[in-house]
């Protein structure tokens, strides 16, 4: 036997025992006994000056490899190297959710918007913007549980495993024990260290507790002891306890806020700043004042047709509102609705701040979105449960390693995208069970989008409910609930009105109403229902509207 010496990236000397059968000579490739070797000598060599010139390690590293036969040594050096330089520059993860947050809340979707939220507008000019993000629907009027669902398993509305899903017993479309490949169950394979923090309920419990950390809870006081603070209380704490264990595994956090749902108690600072009070008698309405903003383009007193959801939550008990549609009413909730958004704006700053100081920023992946958006007044509704663009879609922004900053997309994507997307770019093989689409090539400046077609569902009601399909700029809404008695076509150029208008608008552009009824759209809207029906289709929904062929 002999003994191998050299040094490690530190200086420090490592010694091990070899067979004289594969000593090497200190000073040349040449084996000293035996030819054994000799194949693998051009290799090692190959091997270790490519691995030092991509790594830059110390020249001590290498310095006294020539000792090491060479399978040894290739394997030695690229388990080392492999092992460090992964804990060193696999990407974090920060995935931030929002409850209830429409896009046009935001300037950077809206720039009218009067809400002040500078940390998610850096985000956006560093990174960026997709305006074309939504979630696929839900078969529940809780449709933050589908939608968190999704973005858990990567899996589509009608392949998802709840009760409420009338597919649930289908094994081919729902197997089961699904929360075995869910995000964090993915990522703790992987080395990932993996924490949460978020509403509890009306989401995925068994996924849920798969997070290493899983801090719940329903934080809509308007305080920092019970409001959204406390959500980036537990983020910065775990952040406080990786710095303290000197933790090196790259991490995903899931940094979810249980506002801008409703209670909307905002604090009273920023309640003022908005013009807005926490409203808690039924039998007033608030009064109208200068520093309210103004109501929504697309605002009306009353919903023209029945929604087809009876006594539904959202559009009857929101505590502020209730049932009324007036302009005091509404324009106080988008108040206290902008004072939790500003609110959560600023702890997402708190944590973006921690992560600069900890030299973790630019190697983290942050994404921004809500699980679905929320209507607020917009078309005389108050809650999601309807597919018009400001409940269907959700702000979607993206910063991290490799994407340029200031760009904007379209995208098309599914908040169920999101997991496929996470695997890809922290690298890690993304198992069977997703049926979603990695929008990586987005991100990367590749394409401007992955699909072509996005389809939605609201099935939370009576039944089939609401379903809606979008290509380019021409979507289709069709409404089949309380037992037949509610049909309606609705067909948008979102071109020329981006806002849905309707006749009750009473605007003056042709294009800026419903264009079921008229004549020369005949032949669009006979391929847009065509065009539906295929996406029923594709994505497994066990219903069919009423004009359609079974």
């Amino acid at each position: 036997m002999s003994n191998l010496q050299w040094r490690d990236y530190k200086g420090r000397i490592k010694v091990a025992n070899l067979p004289a059968e594969v000593n090497f000579d200190q000073s040349s490739d040449k084996p000293k006994k035996n030819t054994l070797a000799r194949p693998w000598l051009s290799i090692r060599s190959m091997a270790t000056r490519k691995i030092h010139s991509k790594l830059n390690y110390p020249d001590s590293m290498f310095r006294n490899l020539s000792t090491i036969p060479a399978c040894l040594c290739l394997m030695a050096v690229l388990v080392f190297v492999s092992t460090s330089y992964a804990q060193q520059k696999r990407p974090n993860v920060l995935f931030i959710l929002a409850d209830d947050q429409s896009p046009f809340d935001l300037n950077m979707y809206d720039p009218a918007s009067r809400l002040s939220t500078p940390n998610l507008s850096r985000l956006a000019a560093e990174g960026m913007v997709f305006d074309g993000a939504y979630h696929m629907g839900a078969w529940t009027g809780a449709v933050c549980t589908a939608s968190r669902t999704m973005l858990m398993t990567g899996r589509s509305l009608w392949k998802l495993p709840h009760q409420t899903n009338p597919n649930n017993g289908n094994r081919a479309l729902v197997p089961e024990n699904l929360e075995d490949n869910s995000m964090a169950a993915i990522f703790n394979r992987a080395g990932y260290a993996t924490m949460r923090t978020c509403k509890s309920g009306n989401s995925y419990a068994p996924a849920n507790q798969k997070f290493t950390v899983n801090k719940e809870a329903v934080s809509r006081a308007g305080n920092d002891e019970n409001g959204n603070a406390w959500h980036a209380r537990q983020v910065l704490d775990y952040l406080k306890g990786r710095e303290e264990s000197k933790d090196a595994a790259p991490f995903l956090i899931y940094f979810g806020f249980s506002h801008p749902h409703d209670p909307r108690n905002g604090k009273e600072g920023l309640l003022k700043k908005y013009g807005a009070v926490n409203h808690t008698d039924p039998q007033k309405v608030p009064f109208v004042n200068a520093k309210q903003t103004a109501l929504p383009f697309n605002y009306l007193p009353a919903h023209p047709f029945f929604h087809g959801h009876p006594q539904l939550r959202d559009e009857e008990q929101v505590s502020g509102v209730w049932k009324n549609r007036d302009e005091g009413s509404i324009r106080n909730e988008i108040g206290r609705e902008y004072a939790c958004s500003e609110d959560i704006d600023d702890q997402i700053g708190k944590v973006l701040k921690r992560l600069e100081e900890m030299g973790e920023l630019e190697n983290t992946y942050i994404v921004y979105t809500a699980d679905h958006g929320i209507a607020v007044g917009r078309h005389g509704l108050m809650g999601k449960q309807n597919l018009y663009e400001h409940s269907w879609r959700v702000p979607f922004l993206v910063k991290g390693p490799g994407i340029k900053p200031g760009k904007r997309v379209t995208g098309n994507i599914y908040l169920m995208d999101v997991l496929p997307t996470l695997c890809d770019v922290a690298g890690i093989e993304q198992p069977g069970t997703i049926d979603a689409l990695s929008f990586k090539p987005v991100l990367f400046g590749q394409k401007q989008q992955i699909r072509d077609v996005m389809y939605g569902v609201y099935s939370g009601g009576t039944k089939p409910g609401i379903r809606t399909v979008r290509k380019g700029d021409w979507k289709l809404i069709k409404y089949d609930a309380m037992d037949g008695t509610v049909r309606e076509t609705q067909l948008f150029n979102l071109k020329a009105n981006p806002h849905e208008f309707l006749a009750e608008h009473q605007k003056q552009g042709k294009m800026e109403t419903n264009l079921a009824g008229q004549s020369p759209y005949s032949a669009k809207l006979k391929e847009m229902e065509a065009l539906l029906q295929a996406q029923m289709q594709k994505y497994h929904d066990p219903y069919t509207l009423w004009n359609q062929k079974n």
